[in-house]
C-alpha cells in the first residue's frame, strides 16, 4: 500500500489520543495513537505502514459493509446480514437458502453474489486545494455545490485513466475544507460460500436487534474472484480467487473480558461536527418520521410475507433493511432526549460564541455564522413535506423504477462529467444491475398499498404541496397504474435503459408517463438541495477553523465510508441503576431463549450438540461453553458492520455487528459509559461453520486446525 500523506497527516491530527478511546481514526494515524500503552502487542507499523504489506491489506469493503480476508483465495468474512441480499435472491421455495443455510462444498459450488462488489483501499491523497481552487468568489451556493461535485469527477476519472482498472473516489473529509483522492481495487465478481441458516444469522429478529445481551450468529463467508490474468471483471466460470496482498490470521482462542481490541472497517456516516440546529432538526423532524414511514412499511410486508412464502422471500432484504434503519432511529430519538445531546451541543456552542464575539475581528468573520447555518435547517423543518414528495420516490418501487430509468435518460444525454455520479459512464453498468435487481423482488400488491399511503400524505400536506398534487394521478387511477405498467418486467426495463427521454415518452406506460409529469418538481428539489448542501460546505468549513482555534487542537473528521481504526477493551456495562451486563454471552444462553417460535428458533443440530457438549476446541475456557457474543467500547457505527475485530496480536477474533441500544447515538456523541459495539465471538462462527454444518474444508483453509 503506497499512500501519499502530505498535508492530510496535518489537518487530520488529533489531539489527546492516549486519554481516550473515543475516535474513528484515519487509518494514517494510526502511528500516533500510542496503542501499545493500551495494550496492543504488535508495532503499529504492522497496522499501517505505507512502504510494505500491513494487516489494513487484509481488510476490504463489502458493497455498504466490511469485510476481511481469511485465506489467500479471497476468502471473507463479513456478517450473515451483510451477505443477506445475495443469499436471499438466490433463494426459492425449493431452495430456501435463508431458511436452511447455504454450504458451497467446492469453489465450483459458490454462487454469484449479484449486485455485490468488493474494494481493497490502495492509496489515497490530500487534494483539498484542487478541489477548492473550482470555487469562485461570485458564486451562488449552488453553483459552488456544482462547482465541486464536477471537480471531484473530473479528479476521479483522471485517476482512473491513470491507475488502469482501479476505482477511484474523493471523500470530503471535513465539509468544505478537505477532500481525499482514495485509489481502490475494483472487484466485481463476489460469491456466496457459506451462509448459515437465518435461525442462526439472525437469531432473535428485530427483538433482539441493537440490544444486548445477544446470541446471533450474525456471519458469512464469501469470496472474491478476479479475471485468470488478475484484472477486475464480471463473473464468468474461468475466473479466479483472488490473492490478496495479506489475509487476517483467525484464532481459534478468541478473547477474554478486559482484553485489548481494535476494529478496522468504512464506518458510514456520522454527526458529531454539526450543530445543534441540525440535531434538533434531526430530533423533531426527520428521525420522527423515518421511525414512523418505515414501521407502517414494515407491517405491510409482514402481513403480505404471512400469506405467501414467495412473497415473505421478495420482501425480506427490503424489509430487514427497513427494520434495522427503524429501530436505529428510534433509539436515536430516545438518546437525543434522554442524553439531552441537543442542550449539551448547545452549550458548548453558547461558549464557542462568547469566544466569536470577544475579538472583534473574529466577531465580523465569523459572528453570525452559527446562526446562518441554523437558518438552513430552520428552513428544512419548514418544509417537512418535502420528505413525502422525496420518498414517493423512493417507497414506492414502482415510482423507484419509473424516475431511475427516465433521470438515467435525462442524464445521458449530458457530457459524462456533468451527469448525475449514478449516471456517470464510470457508475452506470453498476446501477442499472441494482435496478434489475430490485425489478426481480418487485411485489406490486404491497407497493400499491405504499404508494396510496404517500400519496394521501402528500395531498395531506394542503397547500405546501398543491402544485406537486396538480401533477399526481389520482387516487382512483392507481389500480390502472400498476394493471397497465410493464416495469415488473425485467426484459422491458432492460430496453427502457436504453431509451432516450423521447422514446420513453412515445412508449405510454403509465408509471413512466407519471414521472415524467412530477420530473420537474423533482429537479427542483434536487436544485435545491444542492443549494443548501453548497451553503452549508461552506459554512460548517468556516466553523471548523473557528473551533479550532477555540479549542487550541484538530478534530478526528466524522465518518465518511472510508477506512478507519478504532480500539478498545472486551468490557461490560451498566445501562440503568443496579444492572450490570457483562460481556461474553455463551450458547447455552441461546439454548435457553430458543423458544421454538420466531425469531427465537434454532436447528436442532445446535440445540443436541449442546446437550452433548460438543463443543471441540471452541469451548470458553471459564464459561465452559461455546461464547457466541462480544461486547467492546470501541467507536462504531453503520458501514462497520463486518470489521474484523481484531486482538492485541492482530489477530480475528471476532466479526462486529451492531451496537447496543444505547449507543444508537454514536453518530451524534460517543460516551464511554453506554457506547457499547456487538461481534459474533469467532469460536461461535468456526463451531457453527464446521462442528455444525460440517464445512470443515473451509476451517482448513484458513489455518484452523
Amino acid at each position: 500500500m503506497k499512500l501519499l500523506l502530505a498535508t492530510f497527516l496535518i489537518v487530520l491530527t488529533a489531539v489527546n489520543l492516549t486519554t481516550a478511546e473515543e475516535g474513528m481514526y484515519p487509518i494514517s494515524e494510526v502511528g500516533r495513537l500510542e496503542l501499545a500503552k493500551n495494550g496492543l502487542k504488535i508495532a503499529a507499523k504492522e497496522i499501517f505502514n505505507a512502504d510494505q504489506t500491513c494487516l489494513v491489506d487484509g481488510i476490504c469493503k463489502v458493497n455498504g459493509c466490511t469485510g476481511s480476508f481469511v485465506s489467500s483465495r479471497g476468502l471473507i468474512i463479513t456478517n450473515h446480514h451483510c451477505a443477506y441480499r445475495a443469499i436471499q435472491s438466490s433463494s426459492t421455495t425449493t431452495n430456501d437458502f435463508l431458511r436452511d443455510g447455504f454450504i458451497a462444498k467446492t469453489m465450483a459450488d459458490e454462487i454469484p453474489a449479484k449486485g455485490y462488489t468488493v474494494r481493497i483501499t490502495e492509496s489515497f491523497q490530500d487534494i483539498s486545494s484542487q478541489v477548492l481552487s473550482a470555487i469562485k468568489p461570485q458564486m451562488s451556493y449552488t453553483e459552488r455545490r456544482k462547482a465541486i461535485e464536477q471537480r471531484q469527477k473530473e479528479l476521479e476519472k483522471s485517476a482512473e485513466q491513470r491507475h488502469a482498472g482501479k476505482r477511484a473516489e474523493v471523500a470530503e473529509m471535513f465539509a468544505g475544507k478537505t477532500y481525499v483522492l482514495f485509489i481502490y481495487t475494483y472487484i466485481q465478481d463476489v460469491r456466496l460460500v457459506f451462509a448459515p441458516p437465518a435461525s442462526v444469522g439472525n437469531f432473535g429478529g428485530e427483538i433482539d436487534n441493537w440490544e444486548w445481551p445477544r446470541h446471533t450468529g450474525d456471519f458469512s463467508f464469501m469470496r472474491a474472484y478476479v479475471a485468470p490474468d488478475g484484472s477486475s471483471a464480471e463473473y464468468a466460470k474461468d475466473n479466479v480467487p483472488y490473492q490478496p496482498k495479506r489475509f487476517i490470521q483467525v484464532d481459534p482462542k478468541g478473547v477474554d473480558e478486559g482484553d485489548y481490541v481494535m476494529l478496522i472497517g468504512y464506518p458510514g456516516r456520522t454527526a458529531r461536527h454539526k450543530t445543534a440546529s441540525f440535531l434538533t432538526y434531526e430530533q423533531d423532524v426527520r428521525l420522527p418520521y423515518v421511525v414512523d414511514l418505515y414501521q407502517w412499511q414494515i407491517d405491510q410486508m409482514d402481513q403480505a410475507g404471512k400469506v405467501d412464502r414467495s412473497i415473505a422471500l421478495k420482501l425480506s432484504s427490503r424489509m430487514k433493511s427497513l427494520a434495522n434503519v427503524e429501530k436505529r432511529s428510534r433509539g436515536q430519538l430516545k438518546g437525543l432526549l434522554r442524553k439531552n445531546i441537543v442542550g449539551t451541543r448547545a452549550a458548548a456552542e453558547a461558549e464557542l460564541q462568547l469566544f466569536i464575539n470577544s475579538d472583534d475581528a473574529r466577531q465580523k468573520e465569523h459572528g453570525n455564522l452559527l446562526a446562518e447555518i441554523a437558518d438552513v435547517y430552520t428552513e428544512m423543518s419548514s418544509a417537512q413535506h418535502e420528505l413525502d414528495i422525496q420518498s414517493l420516490r423512493l417507497a414506492s418501487q414502482l415510482m423507484y423504477f419509473a424516475f431511475t430509468i427516465y433521470d438515467s435518460a435525462i442524464e445521458r444525454q449530458k457530457p459524462d462529467l456533468e451527469r448525475e455520479t449514478p449516471y456517470m459512464d464510470r457508475n452506470i453498468d453498476l446501477t442499472r444491475r441494482r435496478l434489475l435487481l430490485a425489478v426481480k423482488d418487485f411485489h406490486p400488491p404491497t407497493d400499491h398499498l405504499i404508494l396510496t399511503e404517500l400519496h394521501q400524505r402528500i395531498r395531506a400536506h394542503g397547500q405546501k404541496t398543491a402544485n406537486f398534487n396538480s401533477l399526481l394521478p389520482a387516487e382512483a387511477q392507481l389500480n390502472a397504474l400498476y394493471d397497465e405498467t410493464r416495469l415488473g418486467n425485467p426484459e422491458f426495463v432492460q430496453s427502457c435503459l436504453e431509451k432516450t427521454p423521447d422514446q420513453l415518452a412515445a412508449i405510454n406506460d403509465p408509471a413512466i408517463a407519471a414521472i415524467i409529469k412530477l420530473y420537474p418538481k423533482y429537479l427542483q428539489l434536487r436544485e435545491e438541495s444542492k443549494s443548501r448542501a453548497g451553503k452549508l460546505d461552506q459554512l460548517y468549513g468556516k466553523l471548523v477553523t473557528v473551533k479550532q482555534e477555540f479549542l487550541q487542537q484538530q478534530f478526528v473528521p466524522d465518518a465518511n465510508a472510508t477506512l478507519r481504526l478504532t480500539y478498545g477493551h472486551i468490557k461490560g456495562y451498566s445501562p440503568e441503576d443496579a444492572v450490570y451486563k457483562s460481556p461474553i454471552t455463551s450458547l447455552g444462553g441461546a439454548v435457553a431463549k430458543a423458544t421454538g417460535v420466531e425469531p427465537f428458533v434454532l436447528p436442532r443440530s445446535i440445540i443436541k450438540k449442546h446437550e452433548a457438549r460438543d463443543f471441540g476446541q471452541f469451548m470458553h475456557p471459564k464459561l465452559k461453553d461455546v461464547p457466541t457474543a462480544i461486547l467492546y467500547d470501541t467507536d462504531t457505527t453503520g458501514g462497520n458492520s463486518g470489521s474484523p475485530i481484531l486482538s492485541a496480536e492482530g489477530k480475528l477474533v471476532g466479526v462486529n455487528f451492531d451496537r447496543a441500544f444505547e449507543a444508537t447515538i454514536n453518530d451524534f456523541a460517543w460516551n464511554e459509559s453506554y457506547s457499547r459495539s456487538i461481534g459474533v465471538d469467532i469460536r461461535y462462527a468456526l463451531w457453527i461453520t464446521g462442528n455444525v454444518f460440517g464445512a470443515t474444508h473451509l476451517l482448513t483453509e484458513m489455518g484452523v486446525q
